[in-house]
């Protein structure tokens, strides 16, 4: 090895060695700040979901939180928020994540779960990380490109906490901003970043996101192709929801021009649906009922109930996520279909869970690594299948229309196109 080869092996290793403690500091301060806020959020969380279900007047209250949560977001300049759109846009491009986004997000889909709005968390942890990375790397006077890290390095954290899933956490920062392509030079930040977020989770009593699969059936040719049909039906559904939920936010636009009346007539519709159809089932995250999908199989109409409550309540301006109502969704159609195809409840409403997850995300890596961490590596094979052709099936819809499909689906082609 001549002098000049040695010289510049050498400041390669001087350069990731420099970069390795760099991003073993930011992980830690990262890991252990975000970590603990979204841990504290997450125990707030259960507490108001509590409040609710031992006071249920508080529903009646939701049109007044309404008020509230857009006069807030009035006050501080935010009206035009995008959630987490915001936060997918600033790592593609320049934009920034006001760190005025943390506390906005944490306080609203509070109240929001309190009152009994149908919403998840995962929009507060992505909107609530990113806010507080964005953060971190102008304390740390970063350039745009290492803040572009610190927003998914603060999403990772923060998701992690919450949902307890640490490598489905890291994955999905990454993964989500541009389909097709990973942020690889985030991975050691995100790694390491939701590992420390999820034990300071669990030091504080959280426990991690997790369902029994009591009964796995054989993985044969006949077996393999009901669940080649369901994932069809699957994938739909995916579509089914995107389309449903930007629909009607954009019904709520079109037509009410003043966000005021905009969510004061959502919450009053989510209250009245709840006498209409007369269940609580819908209200809040639904933790329970996903749960209590893995053990009976559920009614037909279940999945679009919670389809429609969350759709109203987000598309209202109502504060949250996403992603709960979305494995409220799939876990709720797989429940449903297990009987009709002679299948074991609890693995339908697993693999319903992740292919919808799959269809409205575009990440199938996330999804399959998630599929293990709730549910074991027993179910992996009938998971990968569905979340495999839930992916190819669900077109170029997403839960959020900032995200980038920047290679095809069907061919390897590169395309850089906005999703549905």
């Amino acid at each position: 090895m001549d002098k000049e080869t040695m010289f510049e092996y050498i400041q390669r290793l001087k350069l990731a060695a420099i970069t390795l403690f760099k991003w073993l500091f930011c992980s830690v301060v990262c890991g252990c700040f975000i970590g603990s806020v979204g841990a504290v959020f997450h125990l707030m969380l259960g507490y108001v979901g509590s409040l609710r279900v031992e006071y249920p007047f508080l529903l009646f209250g939701l049109p007044v939180a309404g008020i509230i949560i857009v006069f807030m977001y009035n006050i501080v300049h935010e009206a035009g928020n995008r959630g987490t759109n915001l936060v997918i846009t600033a790592i593609q491009s320049n934009d920034e994540v006001p760190g005025r986004v943390a506390p906005l997000i944490i306080v609203s889909t509070l109240l929001t779960h309190l009152c009994g709005g149908s919403a998840g968390r995962e929009g507060a942890a992505l909107q609530v990380g990113g806010a507080l990375g964005n953060t971190f790397a102008k304390l740390f006077k970063f350039d745009e490109k290492d803040t572009r890290i610190m927003i998914m390095c603060g999403m990772s954290a923060c998701f992690s906490a919450l949902f307890g899933t640490p490598i489905a956490s890291a994955v999905f920062s990454m993964e989500v901003i541009s389909v097709g392509v990973m942020y690889y030079a985030a991975l050691v930040p995100c790694v390491l970043a939701a590992f420390i977020a999820q034990g300071i989770a669990s030091a504080l009593g959280l426990e991690s996101t997790h369902f029994v699969v009591d009964e796995i059936t054989s993985f044969s040719f006949i077996n393999g192709s009901k669940f080649i049909i369901m994932s069809v039906l699957f994938a739909l559904v995916s579509i089914l929801l995107c389309v449903v939920l930007h629909g009607t936010s954009k019904l709520y636009t079109d037509y009410i021009n003043n966000p005021y009346i905009r969510i004061i007539i959502a919450g009053a519709l989510v209250i009245a649906m709840r006498y209409i159809f007369d269940t609580t089932d819908y209200l809040g995250a639904g933790s329970d009922i996903i749960a209590r999908s893995f053990v009976t199989s559920c009614a037909w109409y279940v999945f679009l109930l919670k389809m429609l409550f969350t759709a109203v309540t987000l598309g209202g301006g109502f504060k949250g996520g996403e992603i709960v109502p979305t494995l409220f969704v799939g876990a709720t159609l797989g429940s449903f279909l297990a009987p009709i195809f002679g299948l074991p409840v609890g693995l339908c409403a697993a693999c319903g869970m992740v292919s919808v997850f799959c269809g409205v995300t575009n990440c199938p890596l996330t999804s399959f690594i998630l599929s293990i961490e709730m549910f074991g590596a027993s179910t992996m094979k009938f998971t990968i299948l569905c979340i495999a052709l839930s992916y190819l099936l669900s077109g170029y819809y997403s839960l959020y229309n900032s995200q980038k499909i920047v290679y095809s689906k069907y061919k390897t082609e590169y395309i850089n196109r906005r999703s549905h």
